[in-house]
């Protein structure tokens, strides 16, 4: 389908979406639950937690950090909390649905360039940003107007149907399990044990490299090993660089950056930016890891930017984790849990 992005119109956000704000809700308010919580983050969809508060915004709705990491758009499919430094975009269209909300959250983060933490996205400039989208036309090809102006004060309508059938159109193979998921290992968290990171894993630092000086030292860039970041997205890799073989960090292991805060699992070999600590064990493959990152990574909420994930809070930091008869992290059910879940089958 051809996208034919000049014949666009612009349209106020205030005329697409009733926007609501968020309530601020705080780390030592939180209670474990089971009930999504949406922080002002650049990754998960926005998933900052799970809490035992009801939700407080209604699903089929798109969140849209204000402040924080601004400018980040998630379509939310499920009733949430949204922290107040997040808003929730209701749509006025009646049969708004996830493709369309796909298609108009990669529109809004077309727009995040304009704002920054110290430049927020405040919610009366939130009403009045303006995104491009396709608009509906007559049978004779001249543009349908609404007289109601209810999207526009033109008249202009978008084409929602389009924007569905765009999304449907991209070409992917979805991916398939023979994983029931009522045949995943029941977790029994409340059996679990407390463990300080340091005295369960190798927790140490790697050698700080800059890409850019790495790009210009080896002829403008490329190779073929991993350089993770403090990136919070693509599990933490800024790209391939070519680097001496005494400043490559050893695969299998947990990467963790200091302000990028989230934990990833790291296969091969990989080169490093500043403030990365990693973690290894000797039981430790792709599955215990899977594991134990998603437990690492639903305790980002202690951290911030000017509280960064550094080694020594690393090593002193405490997660719990399933335990053996003997009382030690049972690294053999985390593996056979992550083994067992839906899509266990294709890691």
């Amino acid at each position: 389908m051809n996208l034919d992005v000049e014949n666009w119109k612009r349209f106020k956000l205030k005329y697409l979406f009733d926007i609501k704000k968020g309530k601020r809700l705080t780390a030592d308010e939180q209670i474990e639950g089971n009930n999504i919580y949406i922080g002002a983050i650049d990754a998960n969809n926005g998933i900052a937690n799970f809490i035992g508060q009801a939700p407080i915004h209604k699903g089929n709705t798109i969140s849209l950090s204000y402040n924080g990491s601004v400018g980040e758009a998630f379509y939310q499919e499920n009733d949430y909390w949204a922290t107040d430094d997040v808003n929730a975009l209701y749509s006025r269209y009646d049969d708004f649905n996830k493709y369309i909300g796909f298609f108009i959250v990669s529109m809004l983060r077309q727009e995040k360039y304009k704002f920054s933490y110290g430049r927020k996205w405040k919610l009366e400039s939130m009403k009045d940003t303006e995104i491009s989208l396709p608009i509906k036309y007559n049978p004779n090809g001249s543009i349908f107007r609404d007289t109601s102006k209810k999207y526009s004060k033109y008249g202009y309508v978008p084409d929602f149907e389009f924007m569905e059938n765009y999304i449907k159109s991209l070409h992917y193979k979805p991916l398939t399990t023979k994983n029931r998921p009522e045949n995943a290992l029941p977790l029994n968290i409340e059996k679990w044990g407390e463990f300080r990171l340091g005295d369960i894993f190798e927790c140490s630092s790697t050698f700080s490299l800059v890409k850019s000086d790495l790009d210009e030292a080896y002829g403008g860039g490329g190779g073929n090993v991993p350089f993770i970041s403090r990136t919070t997205f693509n599990n933490g890799c800024d790209g391939y660089v070519e680097v001496e073989a005494k400043f490559i960090t050893k695969g299998n292991c947990i990467s963790i950056g200091g302000e990028g805060i989230y934990a990833f699992y790291q296969k091969e070999d990989f080169a490093t930016g500043t403030n990365i600590c990693v973690l290894r064990n000797e039981k430790l493959n792709q599955y215990v890891a899977l594991f134990v990152c998603a437990v690492l990574n639903h305790e980002v909420y202690r951290y911030s930017y000017g509280r960064a994930r550094n080694l020594g809070r690393v090593e002193n930091e405490t997660i719990k984790l399933p335990i053996n008869h003997k009382g030690e992290p049972d690294f053999e059910f985390m593996e056979n849990y992550i083994k067992s879940l839906p899509y266990g089958d294709r890691v």
